[in-house]
């Protein structure tokens, strides 16, 4: 059985049985949805897995369940299902984020293929949370004067505006860096950069 689930949302009642056929078989759990609403209800209490999400449905089409699931910040990786002729409207889904389109009639292992590269989208997202919770749990060691110089060394400041910045001399600046590289225990610049940066130091800059 794959590790993540699917989750079908499309309103053509003969496509969900045979995509879920096609899945089931392959040894992929599937959870289908009759539309768009349906599904957005019930994805706060789904675990992570990709959306097969159909293009053209009555009420709320599938760019808008992607936009709404892109404003929640649900990190659900979405592949498009297009009927003929709904290239730029799966233009639209990929600049919006979507892992892939597929064309009906699906072939299975273009399905597959792409379903195998949504759960590789949520086993990077999980695999860069982990590296983040570690980086941050690094930090816990540094003084609040320490993580404000790493701050500005990781949004790319030299030391006399980190020290101009915090009302300090830039030799104090750098005590303060040397500190902190002896802390985390690196014995260069870019491996101290490398732990600020997956803690998600110096983003909003």
């Amino acid at each position: 059985m794959a590790e993540h689930p699917v989750y079908l949302v499309d309103d053509d009642d003969s496509v969900r049985r045979s995509v879920s056929f096609m899945l089931k078989t392959s040894g992929i759990e599937v959870h289908s949805f009759v539309n768009g609403a349906d599904f957005l209800k019930a994805s706060r209490d789904l675990k992570p897995g990709c959306v097969l999400l159909d293009i053209r449905m009555p009420e709320m089409d599938g760019l808008e369940v992607q936009a709404e699931l892109v404003d929640r910040g649900a990190a659900y990786p979405v592949i498009v299902m297009t009927g003929h002729g709904d290239v730029d409207l799966a233009v639209k889904a990929m600049k919006a984020g979507a892992v892939d389109f597929i064309e009906k009639p699906f072939d299975k292992k273009v399905m597959l293929a792409a379903v195998a590269e949504g759960f590789e989208r949520i086993d990077e997202t999980s695999q860069n949370g982990k590296r983040r919770e570690e980086a941050r749990l690094q930090l816990n060691c540094l003084t609040p004067r320490e993580m404000d110089v790493l701050e500005g060394l990781a949004t790319g400041y030299p030391n006399k505006t980190i020290g101009y910045d915090l009302g300090i001399s830039p030799r104090t600046v750098e005590i303060h860096r040397a500190n902190l590289m002896h802390k985390l225990e690196v014995t260069n610049f870019s491996d101290l950069l490398r732990i600020a940066f997956a803690a998600g130091l110096g983003e909003h800059d």
